[in-house]
């Protein structure tokens, strides 16, 4: 990771199945300055049994209810779609990701050269899938929506158990949109103490403040769903931002990564010149002969801050004029 925040744009499924679409959420994706588009590349028979249920949130964002592998079967996009994707995205100039939900979509991936795999929250109990990721020694992003530390822990362990070790942890809430009270921001800080790995912010809340939050937190990846508008059918459409809303937060990311710098507290370039101005010298409070000693009561401090700096005060005083000072002007010893 580089001081600058890696930033995932979340396409997901917001093409609706579509390969059309989906060029059009490179546009904007690409145009909000991000690093990295991602979409989910799976085979719906093969993520989804005929018995598994929508959850309530796809529920209400669809409007119908429905068997879950009904619903992800129109979202699905052919291999041969992802790569004229992936072509498309070297031409936009902004990197392709997508999450593998099945083993297949694994090995695909894989064959396109894909150097980053992000793990999504729901398969970090799944250690076949884990193993399988594990082995492939890239660079991993781990989600971690609906788990416990000790989860994660063995997560972490399989994937190395496997030989992979460059891996980001992003904390993560599974509910669509996130309700404030339960992002529980801290969370992240807690999972890069007992893990020492570096974290970041998988983001579901509705609006922008949140992951800005976790970036001035110290979070190096952040990752916000979005979509070309919230009116469109499908399952995250709404808890996703549009595009101008994607825009401004790459810009207050960008702003609050530069303005975070390093930890170390030192005089800036910019604020350097204003030393002189702002701080004081050692002055004379009224008129002071030669000979005079230097107390209390004939000195003071005063702006401008080029002459004897009031730490020395306890030094200066007691100590003899060696010419006469008129009121303000500094003292030369």
């Amino acid at each position: 990771m580089t001081n600058k925040t890696f930033i995932i744009a979340e396409a997901g499924v917001n093409h609706n199945g579509d390969i059309k679409l989906a060029k059009e959420l490179i546009d904007v994706a690409s145009a909000a300055g991000v690093d990295a588009i991602k979409f989910q590349t799976f085979i719906s028979e093969e993520v989804v049994s005929k018995f598994a249920m929508q959850a309530e949130y796809q529920k209400k964002n669809i409007g119908k209810e429905e068997t879950q592998l009904d619903m992800v079967k129109r979202l699905e996009l052919s291999f041969s779609d992802f790569i004229e994707l992936e072509k498309y995205c070297q031409e936009k100039g902004i990197l392709f990701l997508s999450t593998a939900f099945d083993m297949r979509s694994i090995e695909f991936l894989d064959s396109l050269g894909m150097q980053i795999f992000k793990i999504p929250s729901g398969e970090i109990t799944n250690l076949p899938y884990l193993k399988k990721i594990g082995r492939l020694k890239k660079r991993v992003i781990l989600s971690t929506g609906m788990s416990e530390i000790s989860e994660i822990i063995d997560a972490l362990n399989i994937l190395e158990g496997e030989g992979t070790t460059d891996i980001t942890v992003l904390h993560c809430n599974t509910e669509y949109p996130t309700p404030l009270r339960d992002v529980n921001l801290k969370a992240m800080l807690d999972i890069k103490e007992k893990t020492g790995k570096p974290v970041g912010y998988s983001d579901h809340t509705l609006g922008i403040e949140v992951p800005i939050a976790a970036v001035a937190l110290g979070a190096e990846v952040i990752e916000k769903h979005f979509t070309l508008s919230r009116e469109m059918d499908g399952p995250d459409h709404k808890a996703s931002l549009n595009p101008d809303e994607l825009k401004e937060m790459v810009r207050l990311i960008r702003n609050v990564s530069l303005a975070l710098g390093k930890q170390e507290k030192k005089v800036s370039e910019s604020e350097r010149k204003n030393i002189v101005v702002a701080r004081k010298s050692i002055v004379a409070k009224r008129n002071i002969s030669a000979g005079e000693i230097f107390t209390e009561d004939n000195l003071t401090t005063k702006r401008p801050g080029n002459g004897i700096s009031p730490m020395k005060w306890h030094e200066v005083i007691g100590m003899v004029a060696n010419r006469d000072f008129n009121e303000d002007e500094i003292i030369i010893i």
